[in-house]
């Protein structure tokens, strides 16, 4: 479908630039891998929704033995609509706990229904769902996902409340789990409904909103599961089948969300899907500039941006990892919040246009304190930021224009993939790595192009290699013919179709490309495992190479009762910092 009018008028538009830093500035990779959650992150958009229609969340069904085998049902019940969490608790031996998604054999394994779960669901999801990928669901079902328990963490919680004791609270906010998620499937796979079955629904129409519930509910599944297991074991200790049941405090509860390790198989996604890509980063691009163009700071407004600086500098303190390279992009975050003290903050929050003159303090800093202080500043600011969440989603189809010239092609490579120019394909280094999916453990994986077999199997990763050779067939056309079409250019040459139809889809979505080359050797995958996860809501990014870290999700969010009542739309837990210690009976 040709793009007309003021559609095609845009595309060759150099001018055009969305609201905020330019993509140019933000999506580089460096910047990326120094992202922090906002109020636009996924479950934020959850929980806000969640919170203000108080949904009604809790078990309906707990059918689980002595050992925490068999089947929890969970309803999360909307204004308009029930969602339930089906999970499946299983005996695994501690040897076959693995976070690989080769692994045949979890702790527990769950689908997210479409509705109440009836009891012909669940006979039916007993015999699918712990079989994941070999099994077949049904468009009932909206997420598939599995989990295995916290090797540092759950039987110590489990045997702390047996013998009436609260959790060791300094380990629990150490690990920040009890369970961790090995896989959350969606948009059909396996058979699971497509996103377009529910993608007008308010409650699941920003992206992920399904998964985030999922995942949420299984937040809940794993209180829920160690406190039975503390229950049934203080029982038999005590040959009491009447004991007090062992209830986790609530402070505990708030403090363990779900983990997760995440490796290169999220990666593939950000350049494939660079339209939805665009979608976030511009939305979050245009909350921050939309603050930074308040005239003034509220007294309420520069209270709340006080407090979260202070729980900054704690949360920072209190974050530590193994990985040298975060390490010390840590230790110095650490330095420059300290050298920051809060009058100085006061006074930029007093001057004419406080928040634009808080983040110019800042430009001279670490990527880190930028990136953690554009989260700052959205915090306060509900009323302009998050009416934005409506733009996240991804709505429209790529559309090709083949009657554009080769002269208009060859000006948005100059627009937007100026950065490419600055990669010789002829050097090694620029083409050192390669993207393959492996049959073996069947995931992407990155080989070594000068030292390892494989690379024709490659991945389409290498935009910025595609984009040199382009520009060089559109050079070589633009010599006789500068207005012909570019559909005969590729008729000529077919192997440039998909990068053609990419450089117009990035002329309307700019934020949409990664202005780095994939496959050179200082490429860091990590560095877009953590921007991608930041728009999720991931908090306690821990590294464990370059190649996959691990996460928290809703560690230190509100619990279901809190969504209830409605107490769950702010963020400041995000920010929060460890409690002290505490070992008090329960």
């Amino acid at each position: 479908m040709a793009i007309l009018g003021a559609e095609r008028a845009a595309l060759a538009d150099q001018s055009i630039s969305p609201a905020g830093r330019a993509p140019s500035d933000v999506m580089r990779l460096d910047r990326m891998g120094a992202s922090y959650p906002t109020r636009l992150s996924f479950l934020r958009i959850l929980l806000r929704r969640m919170s203000r229609e108080k949904w009604q969340i809790a078990p309906t069904r707990i059918d689980l033995d002595d050992d925490g085998v068999g089947h929890v049902t969970i309803e999360a019940r909307g204004p308009a609509r029930t969602y339930t969490l089906v999970a499946f608790a299983h005996a695994l031996a501690p040897e076959q706990r693995s976070d690989r998604v080769i692994a045949d054999a979890w702790d527990a394994t769950f689908a997210l229904v479409d509705g109440v779960a009836t009891p012909d669901d669940i006979a039916r999801l007993a015999t699918a769902v712990p079989k994941q990928e070999r099994a077949r669901c049904t468009p009932r079902e909206l997420v598939l996902s599995r989990a295995n328990r916290s090797g540092r963490i759950f039987d110590a919680v489990v045997d702390a409340l047996a013998r009436g004791d609260a959790p060791d609270m300094q380990t629990v906010h150490e690990v920040g789990y009890l369970m961790r998620t090995t896989a959350v499937y969606g948009n059909g796979k396996f058979g699971i409904a497509d996103r377009e079955k529910y993608a007008d629904r308010p409650e699941l129409a920003a992206p992920f909103q399904a998964e985030m519930l999922t995942v949420y509910l299984i937040r809940t599944f794993s209180h829920l599961l160690v406190e039975h297991l503390a229950t049934r074991q203080k029982s038999a200790e005590a040959n009491n089948h009447r004991c007090k049941p062992c209830r986790l405090p609530d402070e505990a509860k708030r403090a363990l969300g779900i983990g997760n390790a995440t490796g290169l198989g999220m990666a593939p996604f950000m350049v494939s899907h660079p339209r939805l890509i665009h979608n976030w980063v511009a939305a979050r691009e245009t909350a921050r500039a939309r603050v930074c163009a308040q005239p003034t700071a509220t007294p309420q407004a520069a209270a709340h941006a006080r407090a979260l600086f202070a729980n900054a500098r704690r949360m920072i303190a209190a974050w530590h990892v193994a990985d040298p390279v975060q390490t010390a992009r840590l230790d110095r975050l650490r330095a420059e919040l300290t050298a920051i003290p809060d009058d100085a903050i006061a006074r930029h929050l007093t001057a004419p246009y406080p928040w634009r003159t808080l983040v110019e303090s800042v430009q001279d800093g670490s990527l880190e304190l930028q990136e953690l202080v554009t989260s700052l500043i959205l915090e306060p600011h509900a009323d302009i930021v998050d009416a934005l969440t409506h733009e996240l989603a991804d709505h429209d189809h790529d559309r090709f224009d083949p009657c554009m010239t080769i002269a208009e092609m060859r000006a948005l490579l100059v627009t937007h993939y100026a950065w490419s120019r600055d990669i010789s394909p002829n050097d090694p280094n620029a083409n050192a790595q390669f993207w393959y999916t492996s049959v073996e453990k069947r995931e992407p994986r990155i080989g070594n192009r000068h030292e390892e077999p494989g690379a024709e199997k490659e991945l389409p990763l290498h935009v910025a290699r595609d984009i040199r050779a382009f520009d060089a067939a559109l050079a070589a056309w633009a010599q006789p013919t500068p207005n012909a079409p570019v559909a005969e250019l590729l008729m000529a040459a077919p192997q440039h179709r998909d990068i053609a139809r990419r450089v117009q889809t990035i002329a309307t979505h700019p934020y949409g490309e990664v202005h780095d080359n994939l496959v050179a050797d200082t490429m860091r995958p990590i560095d877009l495992l953590r921007f991608k996860l930041a728009f999720f809501g991931a908090t306690k990014f821990d590294p464990k190479s370059d190649l996959w870290t691990r996460i928290t999700l809703f560690k230190g969010a509100p619990l279901a009762e809190d969504v209830a009542a409605g107490n769950a739309e702010s963020g400041d837990w995000m920010f929060s910092s460890p409690a002290t210690t505490i070992r008090s009976s329960v």
